[in-house]
């Protein structure tokens, strides 16, 4: 559960931006920002509340330029996002170069009396922090409100057909805007989960490609939450799995254990890419496709 929370955070994120028909392939970018700002919050006030929001509000930050140009000034979404990416990589280094190796107190775990003690059960579902519930919690509110609320169903017709949506009043531009900024956050929540519970400290570029599972990730659910949450936990085993493969004392290269999640990752998107007609079903038809409407 620890291994896949960050990926949830930043997957359940992208799926909603991507359901509006814009691609940021910037999540890496946003979870680094996000878990230097909220480690430097966190350390400065003494508050994980205040750094959990300051990560949420970096990651938004981050997702409001990747907006500006994308939909401001029709920049080339996949350029964009790829330069989102650095420039996050580059930034959280130059904020966090002072907090380096830094410990920080982890966040604590909820105890629910009656069931934190009961045997296997209580530790394995009710002896997590919050930030894990939370993103338990973020993908049934993404679900619910893509597919049981009507502004969901306009969310996803801006995804499927700019022009049509456009057409009948719907502002495109300004829901793609909510949208984007709702991805940055979650991303950064992502990336504070990192830096507060995962490992709580700072470390340069400790996201490690984090970010580019959870792209993945959003293909391989096909676009629905309740498959993304399946998808996360799916790639958290394989990631703890390798730890204690390596703790077991196997004779098999500390590097090749390292690459398994990637590995599962380009393995998954090979298979899932034989199937295009499955894909051009269930993708947004919009996606990253620019949008500029007639004068």
């Amino acid at each position: 559960m620890t291994a896949a929370t960050p990926l949830l955070f930043a997957a359940t994120g992208e799926l909603v931006t991507e359901k509006s028909g814009v691609l940021n392939l910037g999540v890496e970018g946003m979870m680094l920002v996000g878990a230097v700002a909220g480690f430097v919050v966190t350390m400065a006030t003494g508050s994980a509340v205040l750094g959990i929001g300051a990560a949420a509000a970096g990651g938004a930050f981050l997702a409001l330029l990747f907006a500006v140009l994308t939909l401001g000034l029709l920049a080339n979404q996949v350029a964009t996002g790829l330069a989102l990416t650095l420039f996050g990589i580059g930034l959280s280094a130059l904020i966090g170069q002072s907090y380096v190796g830094i410990p920080l107190d982890r966040l604590p775990r909820l105890d629910v009396p009656g069931l934190s003690d009961l045997p296997v059960v209580g530790a394995l579902v009710f002896g997590h922090d919050a930030l894990i519930y939370l993103s338990l919690v973020m993908v049934g509110v993404v679900h619910w409100f893509l597919y049981r609320t009507r502004k969901g169903l306009i969310l996803r017709a801006v995804g499927e057909n700019h022009d049509a949506a456009h057409a009948i009043g719907y502002p495109v531009l300004t829901i793609r805007l909510l949208a984007t900024l709702f991805g940055g956050a979650m991303c950064g929540l992502g990336g504070a989960y990192l830096s507060l519970a995962y490992t709580p400290m700072w470390a340069e570029d400790m996201v490690a490609g984090r970010g580019w599972i959870a792209l993945a990730l959003v293909v391989f659910a096909t676009w629905k939450p309740g498959r993304v949450l399946a998808g996360a936990y799916l790639f958290g085993g394989v990631t703890i799995a390798q730890l204690h493969v390596q703790g077991a004392g196997f004779a098999v290269p500390s590097q090749f254990l390292s690459m398994l999640p990637y590995l599962a990752t380009i393995l998954v998107l090979v298979l899932i890419s034989r199937d295009q007609v499955r894909i051009r079903l269930n993708a947004p038809a919009c996606i990253g496709k620019t949008f500029h409407p007639a004068a």
